[in-house]
């Protein structure tokens, strides 16, 4: 019988670790990805030496050849230098809304996850109201008021998706604040911001940058899809959704207008998706 649990105790720590190795390999594989992305956002341009703005109509819809690597669009504009451009539209824009969005939303989940009161009840109502419709929804009715363009889009984003920041940290404060180690540091006379940066701040780390991860391949779909619906690049801004837009109409005499911006945008978001569960696997966060 000890035999039998010896087995099946070593098979399961077995399994175990074939699943981390695996996860492992799938998390490198999509840093890997992400990495030849960004180094086709700055190094691209250097590669090719066309203006990605610049119409050339008696070189519409050109084959790939050595001026042009991947052929050219409708208007004769190179689509490599386009999609070298869009990236670092669509990435630069989605790195610049996380940013703001975790600057906005760790810090109110912290102040009122420990203070509390009347302020917290009534943030936590609207922030209710505001997380029942869907992010993608409250970022068209967002950038559709404040009119179509990449820097109201981005704007759009932030007043969305710092709601989940503040929530999570807020929850993660409410459940901390009450041990021992805050109260023993409280009694000490330590003041409400010494507990909140020494005690309170490690504690919300790992599951911010476990959210952070998730959050950004989520982001860049937002960027592309309201792109696509002309609620975020206007031409002739090379951004991926814009070019999936612009390529619409020659998708059956020339597919590759969509494929290519298409392809990027699934393995941008594939990759962030393996990152991120590869996080959430190295600091052991199970609840987001």
């Amino acid at each position: 019988m000890r035999t039998v649990i010896t087995g099946l105790t070593r098979s399961k720590a077995g399994r175990k670790r074939w699943s981390r190795s695996r996860r492992s390999r799938l998390t490198t594989v999509g840093i890997s990805i992400l990495a030849v992305m960004v180094l086709l956002a700055f190094i691209g341009p250097l590669m090719v030496h066309n203006d990605p703005l610049t119409v050339n109509m008696s070189e519409r819809l050109l084959a790939p050849s050595w001026q042009y690597p991947i052929g050219t669009d409708h208007l004769g504009r190179c689509l490599f230098s386009r999609l070298a451009a869009g990236a670092q539209t669509t990435l630069g824009i989605a790195a610049l809304a996380l940013a703001a969005v975790m600057i906005i939303g760790i810090p109110i989940g912290l102040l009122e996850g420990y203070k509390r009161g009347r302020a917290d009840a009534v943030l936590m109502r609207m922030v209710d109201a505001i997380g029942a419709f869907p992010d993608f929804i409250m970022a068209i009715a967002f950038t559709g008021f404040l009119g179509p363009s990449l820097t109201n889009l981005m704007l759009s984003i932030i007043l969305v998706n710092w709601i989940g920041y503040a929530r999570v940290v807020r929850s993660i404060v409410l459940s901390e604040r009450e041990k021992e180690y805050v109260l023993a540091a409280r009694a000490a006379g330590c003041s409400s911001w010494t507990i909140i940066r020494r005690h309170l701040l490690p504690n919300i780390i790992s599951p911010v940058i476990v959210l952070a991860a998730l959050d950004i391949g989520k982001i860049i779909l937002i960027i592309a899809s309201l792109s696509y619906v002309g609620l975020g690049g206007q031409p002739p801004s090379p951004e991926w959704g814009a070019m999936l837009n612009d390529g619409r109409p020659y998708f059956q005499s020339n597919p590759s207008l969509m494929i290519y911006p298409g392809l990027a945008i699934m393995l941008v978001v594939i990759s962030c998706n393996l990152i991120s569960e590869g996080v959430r696997d190295r600091l052991d966060v199970k609840s987001i």
